[in-house]
């Protein structure tokens, strides 16, 4: 097989392993309820209930099923398709007597699927006014549908399915070949397709087994963390160098906080060493049969703590020593070849590793080789895409156009949309690096250009250049539009100075509930303001941050509206400070006026103006800044 056949096989896997851990790991908490009520009420478990177990069964027979199918389809298309893949896998479930966790990851995104196929079919054809009344009545039928498919045809056929599965696992358990698994999932860790494995395949006969016997192997087939600490632990012990010196860091974040890919550079430096990994797996998964331990659900992430919060009662003993021969026998091997190496660790060999890291970890995210570049003189269509389509990137695309119109493009568009939602005419896409494989999907026909921040970038700079170069004829400066604020988005009442300091989250929250209580959005938005922050931070630079919601709670925005609130001190983003929370509820292109204003102050103002800002006590000089006409 050629090189770029592997890479391409690699490529798919990774896509395949990131969708599974889309489904999956947004719903862990469902994993570890259920695991704890099992372990704490099931007659060999803590405290043994039999009213209190009967909570546990409903969770694996039809909640954690459906949540998955509802994740599944929301991946491929939104709410709608959530609500449609949740519709599809409760036919699946109705025909089976076992958790249908198989059956919901093929149902929930075949749900989403045809959904979107149905919409895209009929989106010109739906007369004026009958669009809330076929959207309902198209999503219920085509749900039903599909339900009648998953009892009638699916069901049977993942059952089939689950029972040669279970019957090869169960003949390996018996014939004591288990460990041999190590083979392949510890180099698989590595190459970033842990997540095909341990969700796909391992999570999914693990409830299974759990469901039976109350814990389960195959919890931590993958989840150990001891290969990983081996490894490191030679490294810090006979390593040289910023590779011995980093060690300890990378041990805490490793074991602890359960992050296994802090130790894929150290093995990328010396291949060889997933040598040490195997045998480290192999030795503890061996010990983990021969002590008879286990999990009673997915220990995620995978540090000791959750590993041992997810211990059944008897199960100590054997999953700490799965946890300590893993370690001590991954050190030994690793010990061996480090000890020989003539590599002296150095900085450059380490980030070189790093570099390799990320290179696999991300391959599919670049740009292709003959990537699409759009000359100048043909550059007529720029469009903004972030998660929500509604801040960061209405943000980004406002202070490009305004810088665009300053120098006389006038017959460039600079729009802002949601990801999912770029048009299919879009000759310049720009977006955060985050969103680079979702937007690469949504418009392959356009140019793309990664930020990290939406408007501290070059973007204009590459633009401009790129006109410039092609004798692109600017017009004169263009006049100034009068763009007027809609009455009541910014009312003097919800500009709030003098707060003191809080965490981010807290700060977020009390934005969102300022929203709410000003009647512009409902209670679910502010959860998806701190979900959308998880994602992608809305800090964007110069003390300013704008949260919002993700696109998945646009539906609770009943208006347009926008808050201010200025923390004098400052409110920690990572590794900035924000002395301006902006929270932004944005129904169409109504709060575009107050964007472009920011975009103004972030550009535009000296550093004294923005301290005055940041500091002032009379709320009336915020008001006036974010309300001005641009």
């Amino acid at each position: 097989m050629s090189n770029q056949n592997k890479e391409g096989a690699q490529e798919a896997m990774q896509k395949f392993g990131r969708f599974l851990s889309g489904m999956v790991l947004p719903n862990i908490g469902a994993f570890i309820a259920w695991g704890l009520l099992t372990a704490l009420f099931i007659p060999t478990g803590w405290c043994p209930n039999e009213y209190l177990a009967q909570v546990g069964a409903p969770m694996s027979k039809w909640l954690i099923p459906l949540l998955l199918g509802y994740s599944g389809g929301a991946a491929i298309y939104g709410h709608r398709g959530g609500v449609l893949g949740a519709i599809a896998t409760s036919g699946v479930i109705a025909g089976s007597d076992i958790p249908m966790f198989l059956g919901a990851m093929i149902m929930g995104p075949l749900g989403g699927w045809v959904i979107k196929k149905f919409d895209k079919a009929i989106e010109d054809h739906i007369p004026t006014g009958f669009e809330m009344l076929i959207n309902n009545f198209s999503a219920g039928i085509i749900g039903g549908i599909l339900a009648i498919l998953a009892f009638a045809a699916i069901g049977p056929v993942v059952l089939a399915a689950n029972a040669v599965l279970r019957a090869g696992v169960e003949g390996i358990v018996a014939m004591g070949l288990l460990p041999l698994a190590s083979i392949i999932i510890e180099p698989a860790k590595v190459l970033f397709l842990n997540n095909a494995i341990n969700h796909g395949v391992l999570s999914p006969l693990g409830i299974q087994q759990a469901e039976q016997y109350g814990k389960s192997m195959f919890f931590l087939l993958e989840a150990n963390p001891g290969p990983g600490f081996g490894v490191l632990l030679a490294y810090w012990f006979f390593g040289k160098g910023m590779a011995k010196e980093s060690t300890p860091g990378a041990m805490i974040i490793h074991v602890l906080g359960g992050i296994h890919e802090i130790y894929f550079p150290y093995i990328l430096m010396k291949p060889i060493l997933v040598l040490a990994v195997i045998a480290g797996g192999m030795s503890g998964v061996f010990t983990l049969n021969l002590l008879g331990g286990g999990l009673i659900a997915p220990a995620s992430p995978g540090s000791i703590l959750a590993v041992l919060a997810m211990t059944p009662k008897g199960a100590f003993l054997a999953n700490v020593a799965d946890f300590l021969v893993a370690t001590a026998v991954s050190c030994a091997v690793a010990s061996i070849f480090i000890k020989g190496s003539h590599d002296d660790g150095n900085d450059e060999s380490l980030a070189a590793a790093r570099e390799s890291m990320v290179e696999m970890k991300n391959r599919g995210k670049d740009l292709p080789a003959d990537e699409k570049k759009v000359s100048g003189a043909e550059l007529k269509r720029i469009v903004y895409a972030c998660d929500a389509g509604m801040g960061s990137s209405a943000l980004g695309a406002a202070a490009l156009r305004k810088k665009l119109k300053k120098d006389g493009y006038t017959d460039i568009s600079v729009t802002n949309c949601a990801i999912g939602n770029i048009p299919k005419d879009a000759q310049l896409v720009v977006s955060h690096e985050k969103l680079a494989e979702r937007a690469l999907e949504d418009s392959p026909q356009a140019e793309h250009i990664w930020v990290k921040d939406f408007t501290q970038n070059n973007v204009f700079d590459i633009v401009s250049a790129r006109l410039k170069g092609e004798n692109a004829a600017a017009a004169a400066p263009a006049p100034a539009e009068e763009e007027h604020l809609k009455a009541g988005i910014l009312t003097k009442e919800n500009v709030k100075v003098g707060l003191p300091s809080v965490s981010k989250e807290e700060a977020i929250k009390a934005a969102g509930e300022l929203l709410v209580k000003g009647g512009y959005v409902d209670e679910p938005y502010v959860e998806g303001m701190l979900n959308r922050e998880k994602d992608v931070s809305t800090y964007i630079g110069k003390g300013i941050a704008i949260p919002h919601g993700e696109n998945a709670v646009k539906s609770s925005i009943k208006k347009t509206g926008i808050v201010v609130m200025q923390y004098p001190e400052g409110v920690q983003f990572g590794d900035n400070k924000a002395h301006l929370i902006v929270g932004i509820a944005g129904l169409g292109n109504d709060h575009l006026t107050i964007l472009a204003n920011i975009a103004t102050m972030v550009g535009d103002y000296s550093d004294e103006q923005l301290q005055n800002l940041y500091t002032t006590k009379d709320p009336n000089v915020l008001y006036d800044a974010f309300t001005k006409e641009d």
